[in-house]
């Protein structure tokens, strides 16, 4: 916010319902900040989510009433769906919920074609992949506002991709970390001066199978991608990596350009130019769970069986 000042005649504090009055006098007096926020809803979703999800959420099904019967199909897909996707965009909205919103559609449609084949839009495991676009988000911006806040309140001196769930945290945050089990089954990182990477724990290496170094660590000291780039060349040592590592792990290292005036950074290995989409996501998702399930026969849903895809379809 370089330059910019922050109106106060214009701002207001919105605190939790456990806060005590003590405490938010103490802080409109400290910001020099006068009034309160009181609005339940802030850009069509809600501002504080208490223990029943439910019934916080239960304003998506009401939106049924905007269904017109012209053009119903347009409106199913552009409206009722489009009404959910961008609450699950933030939120990871409960499996009853989802599945009373989907019948809802499904018994508008019904209702509306008596005598013509009826269909179901779109699954609600596809809405529920925005999620993980939250969470990269934080990844890749890390200096944004919104990033440091949950930064120093939930992960401080971590990655997101480090960050866990524990009591008392907030259903927003919650919802993120559901979408980062997805994101770190896609996270590839961009070697530039190495210093970033751990060698045998962060996924690198850019092949299909596993980004992750194959070779066993037995007793080596080497830690960082770093230590395997000469400092007086700026460029791989290749003696001490055919050394170090099997004959596939090598070739993929060796073929890699580095760059030590360059900070390595994550990159969506599942899209060529590297940049993360809800869709290449999705596409990452259904093939992970088809290969959960035996049906998928690809080698790219690399890792499947460490994603918990039961617990991240809520």
């Amino acid at each position: 916010m370089r330059n910019q000042m922050i109106n106060r005649d214009k701002t207001s504090i919105l605190f939790s319902p456990n806060t005590s009055e003590k405490i938010q006098k103490s802080f409109l007096t400290e910001l020099r900040i006068t009034s309160l926020a009181i609005n339940e809803k802030y850009l069509g979703l809600p501002v504080y989510v208490g223990k029943s999800k439910k019934s916080m959420f239960e304003y998506i099904k009401r939106k049924e009433k905007l269904l017109s019967k012209a053009g119903k199909e347009i409106m199913i897909k552009a409206v009722a769906q489009a009404i959910a996707t961008y609450a699950m965009s933030c939120f990871d909205l409960t499996k009853g919920l989802c599945d009373e919103i989907s019948s809802m559609i499904g018994r508008y449609w019904w209702s509306q074609q008596d005598k013509s084949n009826k269909i179901h839009w779109v699954a609600w495991e596809k809405l529920t992949r925005r999620r993980t676009r939250q969470a990269w988000r934080i990844l890749v911006f890390p200096d944004t506002l919104c990033a440091q806040v949950l930064k120093a309140k939930y992960f401080p001196g971590k990655s997101i991709l480090e960050a866990t769930a524990r009591s008392g945290v907030s259903y927003t945050w919650r919802s993120i970390l559901k979408g980062v089990g997805l994101l770190k089954e896609g996270i590839i990182w961009r070697i530039g001066n190495g210093c970033s990477v751990n060698i045998w724990r962060d996924p690198w290496i850019p092949r299909n199978y596993t980004r992750k170094i194959i070779t066993p660590r037995r007793g080596s000291i080497l830690h960082k991608v770093a230590d395997l780039i000469n400092p007086f060349t700026d460029s791989w040592d290749e003696q001490l990596i055919r050394d170090t590592f099997w004959e596939d792990d090598a070739k993929f290292i060796l073929s890699m350009p580095t760059n030590s005036d360059t900070e390595d950074f994550p990159a969506w290995h599942p899209d060529p130019r590297g940049l993360f989409s809800v869709k290449s996501a999705y596409a990452l998702g259904i093939r992970i769970r088809d290969q959960m399930k035996g049906t998928d026969a690809s080698p790219s849903a690399e890792n499947a069986n460490g994603f918990d895809w039961k617990n991240y379809g809520g």
